[in-house]
């Protein structure tokens, strides 16, 4: 095989033709080819082409620290649609970043869709198939009943259909080929073979790369070093040559955000758990210990960004580093998810798989429950995670939400009762609300849906909303207390805080006084349900062994 061309990140960007299609395979800053998205900004900047792109991000390129991802293209005339399941993020008080600016004031196109489905659109191109046809989405601000997906007034509604077949509803997401595929990798020999060594996760490279190339299209892989031809053992190689166009050589590349080399998330070492820092007594951490409750030993378990993803940091300080199999939609299987704008690898993974085979998983239902969190939740269990309007910018778009949320067996939300300047107390295990939020979460209706109770309630998924001054469940009577902090009256701080009528359970109970104090809650989790074929009562050699076990 010829030797692949090795460019620079500018002869590489002067491959870019006015009005491609550009795919890009990121997570924030993991996986991001910062470089030459970097010298398709300048070139752009300098020559006023490539202009009018379209690009693509199934999970979100670049981030608030220093790797600007799509930042350096969102420029006026560059850019003229952007379809993303998430975008750059940043505190409110900060300077939007410059697509969010691009978007809010309408000089571009944008569809924010589901990160899996997304995945799933390059897959169909990359098999000549039309489109996707699934059930994520359904009822959600992504249905085109609803919004379809248009992040402004801009938007055209070409991307997402209703439709029926075989008497059931679906959702139908035309398949998206790239005319350029823009991937990372750690390592790439010279015939184009590359590996992930040094790579959290590979996310979806190969979908990408796939769906460019049986296409027609151009595929630019970004890596941190050139090998000689045949020296990645051939197991190590998670994209082959044979895709791969150009390589763009960035020995400086960053692994993620803030982070140049961890060989604890790349999978090449394991950490002790003592050096995780730990987790400082707040609101936030009562409400994830609560929520650390509902964990049942041995459970495959998946995380969102926010105050959930601190629920196993919780079980390694109860000493159940264990307990679970956390799964992340980025790719990482076990181990423990890190936090803050490093979300999205974890720690000692058991596995780490391509992000598109994770989503295989999460939208088909196989693992036991999800934590996520809320911005909004409304009087039929619906939620609103991904919409602020004015302030769209501090959050990241749907993601996997949708895509893990419709077929999860059981929803646990956790987020703040209320929002905006609050005195709260704690003290003695007890809650003194002195001065409540006057940002209601709470609402009527939510200004977009990201998951819908409706459907919950119809195809009996269990969901639980876990605050910091009491616990709801989505019956099908509706949204109803069944548990409440100590120190917290009932009326004054719950019920008369909802702008909706509550439901109060019979049994309703306090929540334990242990989670509102410093020291460590002393968690015993119960054991998950054993698969119905691997019970004590199936006959034969395999129900001996289970009696055997103690099972």
């Amino acid at each position: 095989m010829p030797a692949k061309p090795v460019l620079t990140p500018a002869e590489a960007a002067d491959l870019i033709e006015d009005e491609d299609v550009i795919s890009v395979s990121s997570s924030s800053g993991l996986g991001c080819p910062d470089a030459v998205l970097a010298a398709i900004g300048a070139r752009f900047r300098s020559t006023g082409s490539p202009r009018r792109l379209t690009s693509v991000h199934p999970i979100a390129a670049g981030d608030t620290s220093g790797i600007r991802g799509v930042d350096h293209i969102a420029a006026d005339g560059l850019l003229a649609k952007i379809i993303a399941g998430s975008l750059p993020s940043g505190p409110s008080s900060a300077t939007p970043p410059e697509i969010w600016q691009r978007v809010e004031g309408g000089s571009i196109e944008a569809f924010n869709l589901p990160s899996g489905v997304l995945y799933q659109m390059h897959r169909a191109a990359a098999a000549r198939q039309p489109a996707v046809l699934t059930k994520v989405g359904l009822d959600t601000f992504i249905d085109p009943r609803r919004q379809g997906g248009r992040m402004n007034d801009q938007t055209a509604p070409d991307f997402v259909e209703h439709v029926i077949e075989d008497g059931e509803e679906w959702l139908r997401f035309r398949a998206i080929a790239p005319d350029v595929a823009i991937i990372r990798a750690t390592t790439a020999d010279e015939d184009g073979n590359l590996s992930f060594e040094e790579e959290a996760s590979p996310l979806g490279a190969l979908d990408l790369a796939y769906a460019a190339h049986n296409t027609g299209g151009l595929v630019i892989a970004q890596v941190k070093q050139l090998a000689s031809s045949g020296s990645i053992h051939p197991q190590l190689v998670r994209v082959p040559g044979i895709l791969v166009d150009v390589v763009v050589v960035v020995p400086d590349q960053m692994q993620t955000t803030n982070t140049v080399y961890d060989p604890a998330i790349a999978g090449q070492l394991r950490k002790p758990l003592s050096g995780l820092p730990a987790v400082p007594f707040s609101l936030e951490k009562a409400m994830a210990r609560r929520a650390a409750m509902e964990v049942r030993a041995g459970e495959t378990v998946n995380l969102g960004f926010g105050v959930s993803a601190l629920v196993p940091h919780i079980l390694v300080e109860e000493g159940l580093p264990s307990a679970a199999h956390w799964v992340i939609e980025q790719g990482a299987v076990g181990g423990i998810p890190l936090l803050d704008f490093v979300f999205g690898v974890a720690q000692n993974p058991e596995a780490i798989m391509q992000s598109p085979d994770q989503f295989t998983l999460l939208q088909g239902g196989g693992f036991s429950r999800t934590f996520l969190s809320f911005l909004e939740i409304d009087q039929s269990g619906s939620v609103n995670v991904h919409y602020l309007p004015g302030r769209r910018h501090v959050t990241a778009g749907v993601g996997g939400f949708a895509d893990i949320t419709s077929s999860a067996r059981e929803i646990v939300f956790v987020g703040s009762f209320t929002a905006g300047r609050r005195d709260i107390d704690v003290r003695d295990g007890r809650l003194d609300i002195r001065t409540d939020g006057q940002h209601q979460k709470l609402v009527r209706e939510v200004q977009q849906v990201t998951f819908s109770g409706r459907r919950a309630v119809e195809t009996g998924q269990r969901v639980t909303y876990v605050t910091e001054r009491c616990v709801l469940r989505l019956l099908p009577d509706g949204l109803t207390v069944t548990e409440l902090a100590p120190g917290v009256d009932l009326r004054r701080d719950v019920l008369d805080r909802s702008p909706f009528p509550l439901l109060v359970a019979d049994d309703l109970v306090e929540m334990p006084t242990a989670l509102y104090r410093p020291e460590p809650v002393g968690l015993d989790l119960r054991p998950a349900d054993a698969h119905p074929r691997l019970t004590s009562s199936t006959k034969g050699p395999v129900a001996g062994l289970l009696e055997g076990a103690g099972r």
